[in-house]
């Protein structure tokens, strides 16, 4: 959603129910703040909850972190310009 006042806010939705550990979601938190850095400037404008629907073994956080970067730079390329 765009933002209502620059910059834009992000928030991050990881359950206990799909990471029961949390060393996990604070490790899948980290990954999502790091995808979002690199997505800077453009998804600024945007108000971002990236959400962690299904738990997934501790092998693939670099996919979820992937997916995350994937849709943040989509979003980026729609980002108006400034």
């Amino acid at each position: 959603m765009p933002a209502q006042r620059a910059p834009g806010r992000a928030g991050f939705v990881i359950t206990r129910k799909s990471l029961p550990r949390a060393v996990d979601r604070n490790r899948v938190r980290r990954l999502f703040r790091e995808a979002l850095r690199a997505a800077r400037p453009a998804v600024e404008t945007y108000d971002v909850i990236l959400r962690l629907k299904r738990g997934c073994p501790r092998a693939l956080f670099g996919r979820v972190a992937a997916e995350a970067g994937r849709l943040l730079g989509s979003l980026a390329a729609e980002a108006p310009a400034r």
